[in-house]
């Protein structure tokens, strides 16, 4: 690859079905790691959010630094940022005291207001402006308070709206259906639509992890958090290489 086509590349991934399948899969590990480490191991959830919020912090400087797509970094950024998102959104809704309803809302506000930012700083919020450092920057940025409202939302939709985890789990993927039909059928904007699917896709994983690992009396199939987090993990390695790997184009 000459300089002229790396300059046409983002250092994030084309939208495939690929891209989708791990992100999901990304969101239930992200689930399951950050119980396992602030209920498991009993580190609590501010010193688990403390460590994890390290991780992904660390995470996304390489990848600012990387000079081309890289997917494991960029899965591992992902995975980052989906277990400091289920700390500190459970941090946020059990230990403050603000309950699911007022921790969806207060970080619904924050994305929003995360969005609006980079807009107005960079003109553009989609994928194919992901060109510069600074862009890079209110990319993850954004991803981490989607992920934390993930959580937050597939909390308040499987506890405080009483349907469950598998209800849950039945409305957030009747809801991603409606944007890929959005998406093939009207001419939504795919900006907007991009980051509502990337949003819909935690509370789904949210909800999917709690599934696995919660007691058996209150909806779960009680699994080990240490195994369903490995085998989550290793799902996510193998579709890394088998499956299409690819940067975004750069839209000029």
């Amino acid at each position: 690859m000459d300089a002229s086509d790396r300059e046409t590349l983002a250092k994030v991934p084309a939208l495939t079905l690929g891209f989708w399948t791990i992100k999901i899969l990304a969101t239930t590990l992200g689930e399951t790691g950050g119980d396992a480490v602030s209920m498991s191991m009993d580190f609590g959830y501010l010193v688990s959010t403390v460590i994890f919020m390290a991780i992904f912090v660390t995470s996304v400087l390489f990848q600012i630094r990387a000079a081309s797509f890289r997917p494991f970094l960029y899965w591992a950024t992902i995975i980052a940022s989906t277990t400091v998102g289920t700390t500190l959104a459970d941090y946020a809704t059990r230990s403050l005291g603000i309950g699911y309803t007022g921790g969806s809302s207060l970080l619904l506000a924050l994305l929003l207001a995360c969005l609006i930012v980079w807009h107005r700083a960079l003109g553009r919020v989609d994928i194919g402006s992901i060109d510069t450092p600074k862009a890079e920057f209110y990319y993850w940025l954004t991803i981490m308070f989607s992920q934390t409202l993930g959580t937050a939302l597939g909390d308040w939709t499987a506890d405080t709206a009483g349907l469950g985890y598998l209800g849950a789990a039945a409305i957030f993927s009747i809801l991603l259906l409606m944007v890929v039909l959005s998406y093939y059928f009207t001419n939504i904007s795919r900006t907007g639509l991009f980051w509502t699917a990337f949003i819909l896709t935690r509370p789904l994983g949210a909800v999917a992890g709690d599934f696995l690992d919660k007691p058996v009396l209150e909806g779960g199939l009680e699994l080990s958090r240490y195994t369903a987090t490995g085998v989550l993990f290793a799902a996510i390695i193998v579709l890394i290489f088998m499956l299409p790997q690819r940067a975004a184009k750069i839209a000029h």
